[in-house]
């Protein structure tokens, strides 16, 4: 065991958050000797981690006490504390070291506390980051490699580590702009920056931190970059990694994977190997093909053969809530694609189609969305918003699309929603009132008003380029809701 982890024996740890993440540091701290305490404000996430064998404490009871940090030798965070948040700006003003649990892991698994250390293929970007993390466990095991999939995909990589079966000797491991700016140390095999666009600006305190801490993946071995992202296409220079390679959807140069016709192609990692066809890629499309040449990179950087890349991708079936069919009613398609957390991944999904009524809002984090309101204008049929700052997308709509209707759905209970016509043409915008309603019941209402906007061949597109937390647990219940609420409507129209 290296040294830092061995002066943890006997000492006590604060784990800051009690979430999934932060419960998954608990035994593992404790197999290290250390003395777990885990502050949160959240009672029943407390009592989860008491059942652990964790002390615990309330977040606000401990940030009120600086003098109780004294007794901490480590502070290990949970992804979703930013830097200035009081704890941790106290827990620095003290000297006290601040490790994410990404951070810990890595430590952990360069001590081979849990068996001998894996490799590490590490997958960051704006958008395209889990689909790109399950193709690259899909093409693992396609190669035979024990593999898993883990990290900011939902399986907190010390719960993988731990795991005696089946083991994983690779890991997939999707890592946030949070992760990465708490885990310095992390050196993966390789790893790939898909893209990078306005996101959690509000976290990092500007776009220039937020590449920083996206720059944590390309310090390995093998750095991949992709060449076709304005910002990620431009980080070869700053990379870290001992060799860079990117990967475009034009034909590749040496040094680069990309598309010859029909075929994916390595120029990287061999001569000229075909990888697979366009066709075995799920989903289709551009972003598709992407993250199919971004997972194929990683797996190349580690030898996996171009056989398996091929059955691999031929394997991967896209997960829930990436612009999944969820029906059609009266000659309209309806697309869940309720991932799209920021507008860059919105952009996607909206130019993939020819005439849209957009679902769209939420909290946008800092993110503009002016520039993708006027790429996409022409394609907009209508536009339904909703959320806490479906204002400032209104307003954008009004700058560069006021030919555009509009429907607000206001619950009332939103300040924000008060400034939501503030620079429209109130002509072309209209409100839509659910009253304290709650986010299922308010997507109810949008799902009634998008099918008034739509004509037969249109689609109704959720892709809300924000995200999900002020009307819903998260991306996926905002899905489901839509889901339902077209379900619902089904039961009312005329199925083609």
């Amino acid at each position: 065991m290296n040294d830092e982890l061995e002066r943890l024996r006997g000492r006590a740890v604060l784990v800051a958050g009690a979430g999934v993440s932060g419960r998954a540091t608990i035994e593992p701290l404790t197999d290290l000797g250390a003395h777990v305490t885990v502050t949160d404000r959240n009672e029943r996430a407390l009592a989860e981690c008491a059942a652990l064998g964790a002390r615990t404490v309330d977040l606000d009871s401990l940030v009120d006490d600086p003098a109780a940090l004294r007794e901490f030798a480590l502070v290990v965070t949970s992804p979703g504390f930013p830097p200035d948040a009081p704890l941790l700006s106290r827990a620095a003003g003290a000297a006290i070291p601040i490790w994410g649990d990404i951070e810990l892991s890595w430590r952990i698994d360069r001590a081979e506390v849990y068996g001998p250390a894996r490799r590490w293929l590490a997958v960051t970007g704006t958008n395209g980051k889990t689909t790109t993390t399950m193709m690259l466990h899909a093409i693992l095991e396609a190669s035979g490699l024990g593999s898993v999939a883990c990290g900011n995909i939902g399986l907190p990589v010390l719960d993988a580590l731990r795991r005696d079966e089946p083991r994983a000797d690779v890991l997939a491991v999707e890592l946030s702009s949070f992760q990465l700016h708490w885990a310095p140390s992390v050196r993966p095999e390789a790893g790939v920056v898909l893209n990078i666009a306005e996101d959690h600006l509000d976290w990092h305190g500007g776009i220039e931190n937020y590449i920083e801490a996206k720059l944590g993946a390309l310090t390995g071995a093998v750095g991949v970059i992709g060449l076709d992202d304005p910002i990620a296409g431009g980080l070869g220079d700053r990379s870290r990694a001992v060799v860079t390679v990117g990967f475009t959807l034009g034909y590749p140069r040496e040094g680069e994977l990309g598309i010859s016709g029909e075929l994916l192609v390595d120029r990287a990692f061999a001569d000229s190997a075909v990888l697979a066809r366009v066709d075995d890629v799920t989903p289709p499309g551009p972003a598709g093909l992407s993250d199919a040449l971004a997972a194929a990179a990683l797996a190349r950087a580690i030898d996996v053969p171009a056989s398996a890349v091929h059955d691999g991708l031929r394997r991967h079936r896209v997960g829930p809530h990436r612009a999944a069919p969820v029906g059609q009613v009266d000659g309209v398609e309806y697309i869940d694609d309720s991932k799209a957390t920021n507008p860059h991944a919105a952009r996607s999904s909206l130019l993939a189609r020819d005439r849209v009524v957009w679902i769209a809002g939420g909290l946008l984090k800092g993110a503009r969305v002016d520039d993708l309101v006027a790429e996409v204008a022409p394609r907009l049929s209508g536009a339904v918003l909703l959320g806490r700052d479906a204002g400032d997308i209104a307003d954008a709509l009004a700058r560069h699309a006021p030919q555009v209707p509009v429907v607000v759905v206001d619950t009332g209970d939103d300040e924000a929603m008060t400034d939501a016509t503030s620079e429209t043409d109130t002509s072309s915008v209209r409100r839509a009132v659910a009253p304290g309603a709650d986010g299922p019941a308010a997507m109810r209402v949008v799902v009634r008003e998008a099918a008034a906007l739509a004509s037969p061949g249109e689609t109704v597109l959720l892709a809300p380029a924000a995200a999900s937390l002020d009307m819903f647990a998260d991306y996926a219940e905002r899905g489901r809701s839509f889901a339902s609420a077209v379900e619902e409507l089904r039961g009312g129209g005329t199925q083609p």
